[in-house]
């Protein structure tokens, strides 16, 4: 899983938004990027509806380490997950 998340990320530099869409704990966010909060209250939900990976990480603002990667298409219930990060 290492592997995949440098693939993930590797590009620095270039400018990219994901095209499509994420749904994090319900809201929908067109043509994200960037880091996004998980809830702190009720069982998180997230799917990705975009053309990229998304990571799931273990701290808040995309801290700590990745913990998971939700391909695009995908819908992911993090367990005890801070935030998701869309390059």
């Amino acid at each position: 899983m290492a592997a995949a998340a440098a693939l993930a990320f590797a590009a620095p530099g270039t400018a990219y938004a994901a095209h499509g869409f994420l749904i994090v704990d319900g809201t929908v966010h067109h043509d994200p990027g960037g880091c996004y909060p998980l809830g702190d209250y009720a069982p998180p939900v997230v799917t990705n509806g975009t053309d990229s990976v998304v990571a799931v990480w273990s701290g808040t603002f995309c801290t700590g380490r990745v913990e998971w990667l939700i391909g695009p298409g995908e819908t992911y219930r993090p367990n005890g997950n801070r935030s998701v990060f869309v390059p």
